[in-house]
């Protein structure tokens, strides 16, 4: 939706999933995997027409071990390349509570907190009403009552579902791709964010969200 009001997102991705599964039957072999799964990545990328994905090439599964001032200077490099007004990434439970997530979701933090230039912080959530609705137990879901921004993407759902097919390998393993339409769309047809730090003028903020 952003992508189509003229606004440049860009994608910043830690590893290339190569600890992930070649799917079920298998797309490809386990040397195979992180070469498929950036293609993947690109084509929804592609697919949400924003900006070609970067990977920074880190180690599947293994970002908690990796310094993060490391992962930090990176993000903070793509930073001062694209002056982004707002970063979005994983909050403290990752979603799912993947260890990658939660690492990377810190390092995007405390980058935020050092890119004096960006207006605010944004962390995708799941609210717990709706988790409870669907029974995803396995969903860190937020209170309701945190959750800042709700977005209805309608507009766009024919591309999500293209960008969420092109994780060919992934989609055995996604028990939501399986479901029936309904449950889709009650589970991907709106998207919630929570604005976990934010700077600069309640206007401006007003104005990011409003797009």
């Amino acid at each position: 939706m952003l992508a189509r009001r003229g606004v440049r997102v860009h994608v910043l991705t830690a590893t290339r999933g190569q600890a992930g599964s070649c799917g079920e039957p298998p797309l490809c072999s386990p040397d195979e995997l992180p070469a498929v799964r950036e293609r993947e990545l690109r084509c929804a990328c592609a697919a949400l027409g924003i900006e070609p994905p970067r990977l920074l090439d880190y180690p599947d599964g293994c970002l908690s071990e990796i310094d993060p001032e490391t992962i930090v200077a990176e993000i903070l490099t793509m930073v001062d390349e694209v002056h982004p007004q707002v970063m979005l990434a994983f909050g403290p439970d990752g979603i799912s509570g993947h260890p990658d997530h939660i690492a990377i979701g810190q390092c995007a933090a405390e980058a935020f907190r050092r890119a004096e230039d960006v207006n605010a912080l944004y962390i995708l959530a799941v609210p717990l009403s709706l988790a409870e609705k669907l029974g995803m137990t396995q969903i860190r879901a937020v209170p309701d009552e945190v959750i800042t921004l709700a977005v209805d993407i309608s507009e766009t759902w024919a591309a999500k579902l293209a960008a969420i097919h092109c994780h060919a390998t992934q989609l055995s393993s996604s028990p939501i791709t399986r479901a029936s339409l309904e449950r889709q769309r009650s589970f991907l047809g709106r998207e919630y964010f929570v604005r976990a730090a934010a700077r600069g003028r309640d206007d401006v903020l007003s104005e990011l969200e409003a797009k």
